[in-house]
């Protein structure tokens, strides 16, 4: 599904890779992890995490997109597949500079509507969270929310977002929700800190996963 998005990107901005040096990868908590890095001309940084472990039963998915030249909202995609179960991730966080309609997304939303909702919980970050992000679980894995993935992403990618003026203030509304990640923790900020530490982990995400420390 990660090639998919990522052939959804590349319709509209051209991806550059990254080396992503001893970070390519990693194995933390019994998983392997695979970590692969763009710069998306005209868009900003593009990067991808797909996690393998216990004997094949767990896979993990992880599509980020942190604007830098157009001045649309940070994108995180995450997929989940374990124990029989498919859940779908995708979180919209408010990195903008300006104002943007998200009609669009809703009406993608509207349409799966009937999949069964995912209590995403109580975090530290749903201040900045959007509305049109999404949280869906289902059997097995399912064709249905593979298309919300891709329609919601296509979505997305065609908002009518402008050309960002001030690259260092858009990066600092980035690098204000990295950084939280790293002092509040989280699932996989707390698998990454325990394997390799809270420097190399720091790294990892400002670096690698964000790049908002380039």
């Amino acid at each position: 599904m990660t090639e998919r998005i990522i052939n959804e990107i590349k319709t509209k901005y051209n991806l550059v890779p990254q080396d992503p040096g001893e970070y390519s990868k990693l194995k933390a908590k019994g998983m392997k992890f695979d970590i692969n890095a763009y710069k998306a001309e005209g868009l900003g940084w593009v990067s991808v995490m797909k996690a393998k472990g216990f004997f094949g039963l767990m896979k993990m998915d992880t599509v980020i997109v942190v604007p830098e030249d157009t001045d649309l909202p940070l994108y995180s995609y995450d997929r989940i597949n374990a124990m029989g179960n498919d859940t779908l991730i995708v979180e919209l966080y408010d990195t903008m500079l300006g104002d943007l309609p998200f009609d669009s997304l809703e009406s993608v939303k509207s349409r799966y509507a009937d999949l069964p909702e995912r209590d995403p919980g109580i975090h530290w970050y749903d201040s900045i969270k959007l509305e049109s992000s999404i949280s869906k679980k289902g059997k097995k894995i399912s064709d249905r929310l593979d298309s919300l993935a891709l329609e919601h992403l296509a979505a997305y990618l065609a908002l009518p977002s402008d050309p960002v003026a001030d690259k260092e203030a858009k990066r600092l509304k980035s690098k204000v929700y990295v950084e939280g990640l790293l002092e509040n923790g989280g699932p996989s900020t707390d698998v990454f800190k325990s394997e390799i530490g809270e420097e190399r982990t720091a790294y990892l995400f400002r670096n690698v996963l964000f790049g908002t420390g380039k």
